[in-house]
Formats: structure tokens, sequence, C-alpha cells
């Protein structure tokens, strides 16, 4: 039972720390780590030993896997030079700054185990740079390089760990070390490939998702284990087998297991990389109770720590900053610019698998409390002081997420882009079917419209007094799946309905309620500044390109067929080959594209405030 105990104690602290950092936006990882540190000191607190292991085969394989999944396979190709840059060769430099600066002040520690503590403490964190990155609102790009290279610098990290060990007890070539290196990523490269092949052939013909999630349960391990056992990297296999499932999801698993992996997967990811921050804190006094007793003394420990802590801050920020200046003398269209490289090099917070590796140092390693303990400072003090300065910095670089209109805008629009396949294949269907009635094919159409119409009602500055028809919809429907759902429960009390009929119908009906989408309110958030359709989204067409900006609008009262027929326009359009204002496909006129289908003028822009993106209703593109 006392296990037990304790695994409540520890995810439902989890539970209740991060909730509260939610509702008054702070850290989880920074303050559930400090709050471990605390609680570590109550004197009827028990030490805390987490075995090494546990955290490497328990913790990071299905932590690896969990960021994997949810890793874009594009991303990681188009940001390839940086992430390679962080991952491997910043890795490589930090470590064996970190061996001088300890070889130095420490003349007891052989430098193979210095470069051993230099391994232990160079990576960042899987989870807390791009944890605090996305919470803080870093541009897009920024965390893609920080997840990159997170997914693959634990790798690098634990072969220098290895060869160092390795190198301290006989002698290591340059070769040897270049070899090892090679075997890791190659080895791990091919087998998380191979774990990759096996998984989506099981996949594809698992069409139950409680089987096809349990088989995702086993996937981390699947890539890990094997890569080990022949000492090849698991960190890299993992990683390639999640990124390369994910990619092909949408193809090899059904919707219903997709839906259920992501949510399982969710579940658990928050429970671990919450969990591994709280353990590092808990462990705090167990070890500062191992440097006391040291020859060191507690004094003269901390500071060596404190100054393996400044060179590893300082290490990463001049590589960036070199390395950018460096790209962009060379390419400067895939380089980072000095502001994103400053900010890249400030996020460079330390986790678990620091702690984890340091305490695979031997315990006949030469002053191993101190190299231990200097692991857990890096760590405590890379989450403290980067990881609550790094949004201030961002902000006093202007740097910052993308404007909230603009992801609206490019959600609007991939979702047009998709409704309009679905629309043409419907079409193609018709043709070889005509017998369709009518009144299916008006629903089909319907229904398409109502999940595309909602998107575009996020822009502009809907009239809060005026409700758009998709809201009614929804607000509507909501209480219709209410009593429904209300009447089922009655029907269940009065024992009238077999259990297996009842939790289908309860299923459908769950299935449609979170179908029907929430769509928010105008974000506080938005800018001011007048929102153009980003370059990347940007499909050019002939109409697009020769369309004249200068035209003027033939209303400024909002839509005067509106007007005239009563009714209350949801988001204003106006025609940039005659001026008319009309009103949005979302209006109850719809009088925009009316006026497109009878004049055949190609492109409107909105006319909504702080808004100038384009519409050509000939080829169905934004520009």
């Amino acid at each position: 039972m006392e296990l037990a105990e304790i695994a409540l104690a520890l995810v439902a602290t989890v539970v209740l720390v991060t909730a509260l950092c939610r509702r008054v936006s702070l850290s989880a990882p920074l303050i559930l780590t400090a709050l471990g540190a605390v609680v570590s000191f109550v004197p009827a607190m028990p030490e805390v030993h987490l075995d090494p292991h546990v955290v490497l085969v328990g913790f990071l394989p299905p932590l690896l896997y969990a960021a994997a999944i949810n890793t874009s396979l594009i991303d990681l190709g188009r940001e390839r030079r940086q992430i390679i840059g962080l991952s491997v060769f910043l890795v490589l430099a930090t470590a064996f700054a970190v061996a001088g600066v300890t070889w130095a002040l420490v003349a007891a520690v052989p430098f193979a185990f210095a470069v051993a503590l230099g391994g232990v403490v160079a990576p960042p964190d899987a989870v807390a740079a791009t944890a605090v990155a996305r919470r803080i609102g870093l541009p897009r790009r920024i965390v893609s390089i920080l997840e990159g290279e997170s997914l693959f610098n634990d790798a690098t990290a634990l072969v220098v760990v290895s060869m160092a060990l390795e190198a301290a007890t006989h002698e290591v070539t340059g070769l040897d070390i270049a070899v090892s290196f090679v075997r890791s990523a190659a080895g791990g490269v091919l087998i998380g490939y191979l774990a990759y092949r096996l998984l989506k052939l099981v996949r594809r013909h698992l069409r139950d998702a409680v089987t096809n999630v349990t088989v995702s349960f086993m996937a981390p391990w699947v890539a890990y284990v094997p890569a080990e056992i022949v000492h090849a990297s698991g960190v890299v296999a993992v990683v390639v087998c999640g990124v390369l499932l994910a990619h092909t999801s949408p193809v090899d698993q059904t919707a219903s297991a997709r839906v259920a992996q992501r949510m399982n997967w969710a579940s658990i990811q928050f429970i671990l990389e919450n969990l591994v921050f709280l353990l590092i804190g808990l462990q705090a006094r167990t070890i500062l109770d191992e440097v006391r007793t040291s020859e060191l003394g507690l004094a003269r420990t901390f500071l060596i720590a404190f100054a393996v802590l400044l060179t590893v801050i300082v290490v990463r920020p001049i590589w960036m900053l070199a390395f950018a200046m460096l790209g962009r003398s060379r390419d400067s269209a895939t380089s980072l610019s000095l502001r994103e490289s400053a900010a890249t090099g400030w996020a460079g917070m330390r986790g678990v698998v620091t702690l984890a590796a340091a305490f695979l140092l031997p315990q006949d390693t030469p002053e191993r409390a101190l190299l231990v303990f200097t692991a857990l400072v890096v760590t405590i003090g890379t989450l403290t002081l980067q990881g609550f300065t790094l949004g201030p910095l961002a902000r006093k670089l202007d740097l910052h997420g993308p404007d909230p209109r603009e992801e609206a805008l490019q959600y609007a629009q991939m979702l047009q882009m998709t409704v309009n396949a679905g629309e043409r294949r419907l079409d193609d269907e018709l043709q070889k079917s005509p017998g369709v009635p009518d009144d299916i094919v008006g629903a089909l159409r319907l229904q398409a419209q109502r999940r595309v119409n909602p998107a575009w009602e996020r822009l502009g500055s809907n009239d809060p007094d005026v409700e758009a028809p998709s809201t009614a919809y929804r607000r509507l429907r909501s209480a219709m799946l209410e009593s429904e759902r209300e009447k089922l429960l009655h029907l269940r009390d009065r024992g009238v309905i077999d259990h297996e009929v009842l939790s289908e119908i309860l299923a459908g009906l769950d299935v449609e309620e979170s179908m029907i989408a929430r769509v928010n309110d105008r974000d506080e958030r938005f800018s001011d500044a007048t929102l153009l359709t980003p370059e990347v989204r940007r499909f050019g067409c002939e109409d697009l390109q020769d369309v004249d900006e200068c035209v003027e609008p033939l209303s400024h009262d909002g839509c005067p067929r509106c007007t005239a027929e009563g009714l209350h326009p949801v988001a204003l359009r106006m025609c940039l080959s005659c001026g008319e204002v009309a009103c949005c496909d979302s209006s109850v006129g719809k009088h925009a594209t009316a006026h497109y289908e009878q004049t055949g003028h190609p492109v409107m822009r909105s006319f909504e405030p702080g808004e100038a993106w384009r519409w050509c209703y000939v080829h169905h593109l934004l520009g």
C-alpha cells in the first residue's frame, strides 16, 4: 500500500499544481521543481532515491515518443541545419567547455570524468524548454527548433557520457569515438525505421481502436530496447519511429484510433512530464546531504557548481550568435536572425535526464558527490534563471508567437480548401450515381458549409448583438443534445433500455457534441496591425495578381442589400472590381457570393476593420 499511497500523492500534487499554475499563468515545471525541493527538507519526508535506469528506460522513451508524434517531419527537414548544430555540435562544445572548467577548478577529478560531467549537463530538456517557450508565446519557428533539438540532443549527450566513462578505465582513440558516434546514430536511425515498418504493418491490420492504442503504448520500447541491446542510440530510434508513425498515421490508422491515441498519449505525457520535475526537486536534500559529508565541503562545492552553471548558460548564446552570423553570411534565408538566436540561446533549461545521467556515474568516481550536486545545481539553476527570464527577454527582443488572427485566417483558409476538395469529390460521385435524392445532396453541402463558416466568423469585428447563423445552430443543437441525453438517462433509470443500446446511443451523442466547434471570441491579444495574408500562405492566381487594389467602396454603411431586406450581416466583403460591399457566406443573405455569381467579378477583400486579405471566387484561393 505504501507504493500506491506515494504514487497517488505524487500524481495528485501534479494535477493540483498544474491546475493552479494554469489559472495564474505560471510555469508548472518551475513551480513543481521548487515545491519538490522545499518538501524534500521537511523533517518527516523520507529521502528520495530515483533509480537512473527507471528514468532512462521507464520515463525517457514514452516522453520522447509523446513529443515525437506531435512533431512535424516537414519541420524537422526544414530546420535540419539548426537542429543538427544544436543537438550535436553545441552539445559537444558545451561538454568540453564544462570539462575544462571542472578540471581546472578540481584537480582531483580526472579529465575523462570532467568530460562525463560535461555530457551530463550539456543537453537541454525535451520538456522544459518547449513548455516554457509555448507558454510565453515564442515564434513558432523557434519552438520547432527547440523541439527538434530536444529530441536528439540526449542521444549525443549519452554517447559523450558513455565514451568518457570508457576512457576513464582504458585508452580510447579518436577513431573509437567517431565509430561510436556513427554506430549510435546510424544504428538508432536504422532500428527506429525498422520498428516503424513493423508497427505500421501491425496497425494496418488492426481496425479496433483499443487494440491500436495499446500497440502505440508498446511503440517506444519496441524501438528503444533493441537499439540499446546492440549499443545503438535508443533515443534516436524512438524519435525516428515516432515521427514516421505520426507522419503516416492519417493513412495507416482509422479515425477512431487516431482520436483515442491522441487523447491517451496527451494524458500520459501530461503526467510524466510534470512528474519528472517534481521528482527533480524531491532529490534536493538527498544530494545536498552527500555533499555536506564530502571532502570539498558545501561552500566550495557550491562555488564549483555555480561556475559550471555559468559556463553552461554562457556557452549556448555565444554559440547561437556565432552560428547565426556565420549562417547569415552564407544563407540568410534559412538562418535565424540575431534576435531569434538570442532567444534560442537563452532557452537552455535542463531537466530530469541530466540528473539521471549524473546518477549513472560509478560509485567509485572521484568526487562523485560534487558531480551529482553540480548536475542538480545546473538543472534547478537553468530552470529558474532562464525559465523565469525567457519571457521578459522575448518581449524585450519583440519576439512573439503568430498573431492569433493570422492563425485564424490560416485555419479558415486550409479548412476552406479541404471542404472544397470534398465538394469536388461529391460532384464526381454524383456523376457516377446521379440518382441520389436532392435532399441528401443538399444536406451534405449544408454540412460542409456548417464546418467552414464558423472558421471565417472568427475574423473581423462581429457585432456581439447579432447572432451568426452558425452560432445559433451550435446553441440550439447543443440544447437539443442535452435534452436527448436527459431522456436517455431517464429511460436508463426506469430500466427500459439495455445497457449496450444505451452506451451506443450515448457514444453517438458525445461524438456529435464534440464535433460542434467552439468558435472563440475575438482574442484580446489581436494586434492592431492590418491583417494581410502571410506570404507563406499566399496561393496566387492571375485574378489575384491583376486585381486593382485602389477601388473605392460603394457603401460605408454595411451591406445595402441586407439593409433593404432587413437582415444583419455577420461580416462584410468588398468587390475589388466595382467596389460593391456585401455580406459574407456566414450571413443569411450571402450577398458577396451572390454578387460574384451575378457579375463574374472574381476577387473580393475583407471590408472588416484591420483586415486586408483577399479571396478569389474563381480559383478558391486566398491572396
